[in-house]
């Protein structure tokens, strides 16, 4: 019994120790540097607020809609939330108190004035380096440049004992000694201001370099073994490899990698999560030569040597299946239906708006985590001085996980991309990640129920938009299938017939399947219809090819030909088992506010703002490496004609106010509409529908019994 009691006091005789030893670690190896500043000088507050911004302050320090620098933002630990605190110059609940030797102690130690170790989501194990003359013009300018603001500081949400804060000092004692940039001369100048950039303020290597079971960052600056900047994951994403590997910088050009850190983009990628919010915050403010630098120290950092020669690119064998309507592969016919409107059919998506997936390394990287978070979650681009529109990828959480495994495995092994299989429990591990929801596999249908009402408009019964999925089992698959190709593809598969660069689903948005998109659902259930503009009843078949006359400016199709049997085929299946006399309670186009008056001037403006990056600067729309369009023109030759409902003022406003711009925001399922007020659609059509385009003779036999409408052309 006595020797348990010495053992037990000698324990806590050890903690107890080692509890003081703790307390007064910060001070033993982390002394203030006190210095005299000169807060008031212009030039050095000019550097410090350069530097607040290479170093990323106001990105982790500002929480959504909340001032700069007061703090609040939340980050996500394995151990519970952190709050970034405040630093602007109050002097109760900032840092105006605080010394130059305070200030530089906090920053490069990790030391509060109390004495107090900070947790290591403040970045010092990389400021460490930063040299004195940055740290004190950082200190001038939030001592006088940054707006105080009076905001208390959030406690986390860490348990006890887990947020006791004075074994941190062990952790800085392990991990945060103190070090200086060690400048490397087998590198030019340039690299090794890119160096001490990467290294120092820009902290990259608290994102891309892998972390130990003590979340600490394994190395701290480049070094045999190769494993700094090699990529690591934090709060759900994978922060890139950025090494010379094929899964890291080697298919990227120095242009490229300045041009990504300028503006959150290039012709073939862009930043989504966390990466978005460092262009938006920090990068895209770095001068051209400091971004140079960065890029070449970078694109200088060798590959592992366990990684040499591991990836390269199959032959693309994915675009050839796809453009002959061959969905035989595993996820493709999911692809189509739901990713191919951006990405395309060839995985190049659309320079600077939609991503390219061929031969893009975060598609096929080893760690899939980023990829299958954006998927579900979605995600948006950076925004910048330097593009005219941040575009966003909207979430397929409604997706079963199976289905988004699905998608993502056929994307990982297309277009002469090769990775590991994704599987449908690493998708359930990411959406409770994201959604912090416990259900790990959705196996109910996740899309809202629409009512179908009858002509007295009495609920009789409920409708569920299909998955295309479910077409390969009916008798007449080969039909639907191949309407379901002509509607999507149809400038390319009935080149006789289409004069421009349109295709039936340039206006019937997401294969007809999208409410204000003028869907499909209630098409097949509506005909034969009275149309005004004709002064008769006519048949689905007679509406058809109006459009192929009209928004085509092309040429009917022969009435009983089998392109014509299977479009019908495609709308005939989408009603499903919908009876005629019902419809789907589905809006075909919403409403726009006609008394409007439009202004074209000012629609010119808006079209340059909203619509340029996408339809080009002369409404020449955008086209593929195959000549076909991404895009559709919005005049000129290969645009749709007079006769065309969408020439028409009203008419093209109430389809633009509701689906364009197109991918702007999280709306399922393309991102469309929520921008522009009723003036502004109006406007923008009016600008755009009088712009030159081909004439439509037949037009002057339009509305023969009724008055035409205001803005007909």
């Amino acid at each position: 019994m006595k020797k348990l009691k010495v053992a037990i006091l000698s324990v806590l005789g050890l903690l107890a120790v080692m509890f003081l030893i703790a307390v007064s670690t910060p001070y033993w190896f982390a002394t203030k540097q006190e210095a005299k500043v000169d807060v008031r000088d212009p030039q050095l507050i000019r550097k410090g607020d350069y530097l607040a911004r290479v170093g990323n302050c106001g990105d982790c320090h500002t929480a959504p809609g909340g001032r700069p620098f007061a703090g609040g933002l939340a980050m996500q630990t394995p151990m519970g939330t952190i709050y970034s605190t405040n630093i602007t110059p109050d002097k109760i609940t900032g840092i105006g108190n605080y010394s130059y030797g305070d200030f530089e102690r906090a920053v490069r130690r990790g030391v509060r004035p109390d004495g107090a170790p900070l947790y290591p989501a403040m970045p010092y194990v990389s400021y460490v380096v930063a040299s004195d003359s940055d740290i004190q013009a950082l200190y001038a300018y939030f001592m006088s440049s940054v707006e105080t603001v009076e905001q208390n500081n959030q406690p986390t949400t860490i348990p006890w004992p887990l947020n006791m804060r004075w074994p941190l000092a062990w952790w800085q004692l392990l991990f945060a000694q103190p070090r200086q940039f060690v400048t490397d001369t087998a590198l030019s100048a340039d690299q090794q201001r890119g160096a001490y950039l990467v290294e120092g303020l820009a902290h990259c290597g608290a994102c891309h370099t892998p972390r130990g079971i003590a979340l600490q960052e394994e190395v701290l600056r480049d070094a045999d073994g190769g494993t700094y900047l090699s990529g690591s994951v934090l709060e759900g994403w994978y922060a890139k490899n950025l090494r010379n590997e094929n899964t890291g910088l080697a298919s990227w050009t120095e242009d490229q990698v300045v041009d990504f850190l300028r503006t959150g983009r290039t012709e073939r990628t862009a930043a989504f999560g966390n990466m978005a919010a460092v262009v938006a915050h920090s990068t895209q403010y770095l001068s051209a030569g400091d971004l140079r630098s960065m890029a070449r120290y970078l694109k200088q950092l060798p590959a592992r040597k366990d990684r040499l020669g591991a990836w390269s690119p199959k032959e693309d064998t994915t675009t050839a299946r796809l453009r002959a309507g061959d969905y035989s592969e595993p996820g493709a016919t999911r692809y189509v239906e739901h990713c191919a409107i951006c990405h395309r059919l060839d995985g190049r998506g659309a320079p600077r708006v939609s991503p390219a997936l061929a031969g893009n390394s975060t598609v096929f990287d080893d760690d899939a985590s980023s990829l299958i978070q954006v998927t579900l979650a979605g995600g948006a681009m950076a925004k910048t001085a330097h593009d005219r529109m941040a575009f966003v990828m909207p979430g397929f959480d409604h997706l079963h996980n199976r289905e988004i495994a699905e998608i993502l495995n056929f994307i990982r092994n297309g277009w002469g991309n090769h990775g590991a299989e994704v599987r449908d429990s690493d998708v359930a591990r990411m959406r409770r990640l994201v959604d912090h929801k416990p259900t790990a596999y959705y196996d109910a249908p996740l899309a809202p129920a629409l009512n179908v009402k009858d002509r007295a408009g009495n609920v009789v019964g409920s409708y569920r938009i299909p998955s295309d999925s479910d077409i390969a089992g009916l008798p007449n698959a080969a039909d639907i299938l191949y309407g379901k190709r002509l509607l999507n593809e149809t400038a390319r598969l009935l080149p006789e017939h289409v004069l421009n660069g349109l295709n039936c689903n340039s206006c019937h948005l997401s294969q007809g399947k999208l409410e204000h998109g003028a869907p499909y659902v209630n098409t097949f259930n509506s005909f034969p219809q009275f149309i005004a503009r004709a002064g008769k009843e006519v048949s689905l078949k007679q509406r058809i090819n109006g459009c192929f006359l009209r928004s085509m400016n092309g040429k009917p199709l022969d009435p009983d030909s089998r392109e014509m049997s299977a479009m019908i085929a495609y709308m005939k299946w989408l009603a499903q088992k919908v009876p005629a006399g019902q419809r789907v309670d589905m809006v075909n186009v919403g409403k726009i506010d006609t008394s409007l008056v439009p202004d074209p001037v000012r629609g010119k403006q808006i079209y340059a703002d909203q619509c340029a990056a996408c339809h080009g600067t002369s409404g020449e729309g955008m086209q593929d490496q195959f000549g076909e369009f991404i895009f559709p023109p919005l005049w000129g030759d290969r645009s749709f004609n007079l006769g065309a409902g969408m020439a028409r003022t009203y008419k093209a406003a109430s389809f633009v106010k509701y689906n364009m711009p197109f991918a702007v925001n999280l709306n399922k399922p393309t991102g469309q509409g929520g921008m522009l007020s009723d003036q502004d659609a109006v406007d923008v059509s009016e600008f755009f529908t009088h712009q030159p385009r081909p004439d439509f003779p037949g037009r002057a036999n339009d509305w023969p019994n009724d008055p035409k409408p205001k803005d007909a052309r």
